[in-house]
């Protein structure tokens, strides 16, 4: 694929500490290129709007909780539309692609890109690559038009299609340059916006004039520094539904079980925040909270107690959870899919054997219910703040590559959208913290043990990771940067 890491961060120093991460300009490489009028400015729908461009100097915070002799910090540029524009209308030639693993509202992101260029920018063509990366040199295109996108926002999965893998540099860019496509709109997970900075990359190599925005998608809401990501909130209370059943089987039966396991390949957030939400979860297993089965504090010795305490049980499981002991269990070896991604083994299934083995040897009579709600979830059209969520990320990445900024991923960092360079997004994955107060709520609520010992807790402790983005805190250490070193590789 390349290397993302070759995309170079603008670093612009300030005074108190201040830091910009500033994102890639067209005029950075084209210093002559011509600017023009907001067609904005002429919209009677935004004629009421009392300041309705952003200031070029307009930036947002990484950190919002500082101590009085607090560094002003790490900054990003602030989304919104400019006064000045580098793209005529009837020059604009864009397109969209989605990537990877559906999620709730990629129709919504690619109808309201669509509807963002046409009625507010006057964008007539407008191309949708069908089936991901590989589509754009081994499949047909789709025209698209708001008539033809009207309503997909009802409907789940993605229009364009998707795969995983199928990136080519060279081949992808240029059906860019042969189509005449000067802007793109790449929707996709970490792995997808790493495609999209090195596509970005060999863009600025050729010399084209063409913008790049990424549109961050991850259902696990793994990607670092933004607030979430879109279609996770659809997910988190679309898991109510399988927790709810899990817990009425549970509770109908004598010792009964209800085992769910919900999305979360690295990152467990899916779990955790549906736990919190449902209140009937007695324990919640993600892949950052090592846990281990037999003994003293163990998960059997607490399904044991819980039983005998409350006659039922429910439990959620992140499929990304317990990797080691299954690895171990099955002798199972290193697999990956076309995106780089590992193959998990099933958790859920493996875990259910073992407590059923477990109390076998016991000679308790148990009922387990097994509930998989995975593609379910990731197929259903998003509710409506993620609709609304996903209108914002969509015209926020329209106002980007229409002002003429390029090599960005776009995404609300403590609630105000933010133009983020590539190699942010790229660096690490968004993790629960089980340090943070966020992981500890949970514990309060499931009373769980931890199945930590105190060697864990204290050398995570150690570590100084950052609190949980989604409510507490920020997801990124800021960086340190010299007034005299105004850029980085």
């Amino acid at each position: 694929m390349g290397n993302p890491r070759d995309t170079q961060t603008k670093l612009v120093p300030g005074a108190a500490g201040f830091v910009l991460e500033d994102v890639p300009h067209l005029t950075d490489y084209f210093p002559d290129l011509p600017s023009y009028s907001n067609p904005l400015q002429d919209n009677p729908a935004y004629s009421v709007v009392r300041q309705y461009f952003v200031n070029v100097d307009d930036t947002v915070t990484q950190k919002i909780v500082v101590h009085k002799d607090s560094p002003r910090g790490v900054h990003f540029r602030r989304a919104g539309p400019r006064q000045k524009v580098y793209f005529e209308s009837d020059e604009v030639h864009a397109c969209i692609v989605t990537c990877g693993g559906l999620c709730p509202g990629l129709n919504t992101v690619i109808r309201e890109i669509v509807c963002g260029l046409h009625d507010m920018y006057g964008v007539k063509k407008i191309l949708g690559i069908d089936g991901g990366y590989r589509g754009f040199y081994a499949k047909n295109t789709v025209t698209l038009t708001p008539k033809v996108v009207n309503d997909i926002h009802k409907r789940g999965g993605t229009i364009l299609g998707t795969s995983r893998g199928g990136h080519d540099k060279s081949k992808i860019v240029d059906s860019i340059q042969d189509r005449g496509i000067n802007q793109v709109y790449i929707i996709g997970g970490d792995g997808t916006q790493k495609g999209a900075a090195v596509i970005y990359e060999e863009i600025r190599r050729r010399g084209l004039k063409v913008a790049v925005a990424g549109i961050p998608k991850t259902i696990d809401n793994d990607i670092p520094v933004i607030d979430k990501s879109f279609g996770f909130d659809t997910a988190v209370e679309e898991a109510q539904r399988a927790i709810n059943s899990a817990h009425v089987e549970a509770e109908s039966t004598e010792n009964g079980i209800g085992l769910v396991k919900l999305m979360g390949r690295y990152s467990g957030f899916i779990a955790m925040y549906a736990t919190l939400a449902s209140r009937d979860v007695d324990c919640c297993l993600i892949p950052e909270s090592p846990f281990y089965l037999e003994g003293s504090g163990g998960l059997y010795e607490f399904i044991d107690k819980r039983l005998k305490e409350n006659g039922h049980m429910v439990i959620v499981i992140a499929e990304g959870a317990g990797q080691d002991l299954l690895s171990e269990s099955l002798k199972s070896t290193d697999q990956q899919d076309a995106s780089g991604n590992k193959l998990l083994q099933d958790v859920g299934l493996w875990i259910s054997d073992k407590i059923k083995e477990h109390f076998a040897k016991k000679k308790m009579l148990i009922t387990l219910k097994y509930i998989d709600p995975t593609y379910m979830i990731r197929a259903i059209p998003s509710n409506a703040s993620d609709n609304v969520y996903c209108t914002l990320l969509a015209h926020s990445a329209v106002h980007g590559a229409m002002a003429g900024y390029t090599g960005f991923t776009v995404g609300p960092v403590n609630g105000r959208h933010a133009y983020i360079p590539f190699p942010r997004i790229n660096e690490k994955q968004n993790k629960v913290v089980i340090t943070d107060r966020m992981w500890a709520r949970l514990l309060s609520s499931t009373n769980q043990p931890s199945f930590l010992n105190p060697r864990d807790i204290a050398v995570a402790k150690k570590e100084k990771q950052p609190a949980t983005g989604l409510l507490d805190g920020e997801n990124c250490k800021d960086k340190k940067v010299s007034e005299d070193n105004p850029s980085i590789s």
